[in-house]
């Protein structure tokens, strides 16, 4: 059985009377346990596709169906319960609450999920040491560097073990030996967990981790290749 089906997906954006169509008709299938990245040009469709596929969006037509539900025509609430349960996301814009600190950050889906606070917080200090982000544990995000919050960021969605991590540029503002870090851990995750792991990339570090290559051009998918991951 497939764990993500998306059939004929499509997504138009409107403003005024401008449309722009960021995906045309896209079939995909990804299985359980794969490690895959979507790569392609700057508006292409890769982070709507990604948006789409963890029912952050709705799409103008077609379906997305995962572990044979269809996800797309969810409620508000039915999405977040979903999501909450399923996927772990990783976005360019980090999305962390300003208000919180990094280990608080980190803990956050745990806590919505009704982990005990020691537990959490155990969970959440484990995946900030290993992205190196242990010592800023006290640091709210606007006491940390771009690369830092994405690390943050990184760890929330590592500390929760969902089964399936969405992640828009995962390495973007990583250094080399972070970014390596990163890909190893993640690497980590799908071969002794099963974690499945979509990526939207441009980075050829992690393309040459991965184990499937899906490009998109236009909206549309333009190619596939496997892998022979290191």
């Amino acid at each position: 059985m497939s764990l993500y089906d998306i059939r004929g997906l499509e997504k138009t954006y409107r403003v005024g009377e401008v449309e722009t169509h960021a995906l045309r008709g896209v079939d995909l299938t990804v299985a359980p346990g794969e490690f895959t990245a979507i790569a392609g040009p700057s508006g292409s469709g890769k982070s709507t596709l990604l948006h789409l596929m963890g029912a952050l969006d709705e799409p103008s037509a077609g379906e997305v169906i995962l572990e044979g539900r269809r996800i797309d025509r969810l409620n508000r609430r039915s999405a977040a319960r979903m999501r909450l349960d399923n996927l772990g996301f990783v976005f360019q814009a980090y999305n962390l609450i300003p208000v919180l600190t990094a280990l608080e950050n980190a803990a956050f889906v745990l806590e919505l999920r009704g982990m005990g606070r020691r537990d959490r917080e155990a969970r959440a200090m484990a995946a900030l040491d290993d992205l190196g982000m242990a010592e800023y544990a006290d640091r709210r995000p606007n006491q940390l560097s771009g690369g830092q919050q994405q690390r943050v960021a990184v760890a929330r969605a590592l500390a929760a073990e969902p089964k399936i991590i969405l992640a828009d540029e995962p390495t973007a503002n990583l250094d080399g030996d972070t970014g390596h870090a990163l890909i190893e851990l993640m690497r980590h995750l799908n071969r002794e967990h099963g974690a499945t792991f979509v990526f939207s990339t441009h980075d050829p570090r992690l393309l040459d981790s991965v184990d499937r290559i899906v490009r998109l051009e236009d909206g549309r998918v333009a190619g596939e290749e496997a892998r022979a991951a290191s």
